[in-house]
């Protein structure tokens, strides 16, 4: 039985989500702010995150990604009263696997949760283009969806990233452009710009750093898009 962590400080939220999801079978503990959620995932990790980003006591965004940091294959549903765009552009880089925004169809909020639970599921599937990848002296792990350094350290990272790098493993010695990029590393039905691409390049440029050659892992070519120039084994 899934079991969902709903973080939320309106208590008639969190009565009205509690039932409407045990409904469908879904196991919920629901809680009112950061302090609590921290200790609900330090006695056991659920199986999905459903985040309210308008807490008492802690920024929502700050929240979620300490929560990717932690526990990068824990999926967050961002659930947002905040109308800008920004808002939602900020939760997807810093790791959310989908938002929706307030008030919502609590039906359409159930089948938010599958879709992101599928997902999830089919990336833990033991195929080929899950195996282990090397390159540059990393090993990508995405069955695991962990990056780790040949002394076996464990860079952690979030969902984007993981989704960025696995679209750039896998067209590796290929300029893909932007919107490429977008198309291949898309979660769900958000919207994500050009810019918040550039910006999760930048981050995941900088925790690969540079290759032996001192150039690095993830070039930029000015008007034709992104190039992952290493040699991957798989």
């Amino acid at each position: 039985m899934t079991h969902c962590l709903l973080v939320d400080d309106d208590p008639e939220i969190r009565h009205l989500l509690l039932g409407y999801l045990k409904g469908f079978g879904f196991t919920v503990q629901a809680v009112p702010d950061g302090r609590t959620l921290r200790r609900a995932l330090a006695a056991s990790t659920p199986d999905l995150l459903l985040l309210d980003l308008m807490l008492p006591d802690e920024d929502g965004l700050a929240l979620c990604q300490w929560v990717k940091q932690t526990r990068p294959a824990l999926p967050v549903i961002m659930l947002t009263a905040q109308g800008d765009p920004m808002s939602r552009v900020l939760g997807l880089e810093l790791g959310a696997d989908d938002y929706l925004p307030k008030p919502f169809e609590p039906r359409e909020l159930v089948a938010r949760i599958k879709a992101v639970l599928r997902r999830g599921a089919a990336a833990a599937l033991p195929t080929a283009s899950a195996a282990d990848v090397r390159f540059e002296g990393w090993i990508f792990d995405r069955l695991r969806r962990e990056l780790r350094e040949g002394d076996g350290t464990v860079l952690a990272l979030s969902a984007a990233e993981f989704r960025l790098l696995s679209a750039f493993v896998d067209h590796a010695g290929k300029v893909l452009a932007r919107d490429r990029l977008i198309e291949l590393t898309r979660s769900g039905d958000a919207e994500v710009g050009g810019r918040s691409v550039d910006l999760a390049v930048s981050r995941l440029r900088a925790k690969l750093g540079e290759a032996r050659s001192g150039q690095p892992l993830i070039r930029t070519l000015r008007g034709e898009g992104y190039l992952f120039d290493v040699k991957v084994d798989t």
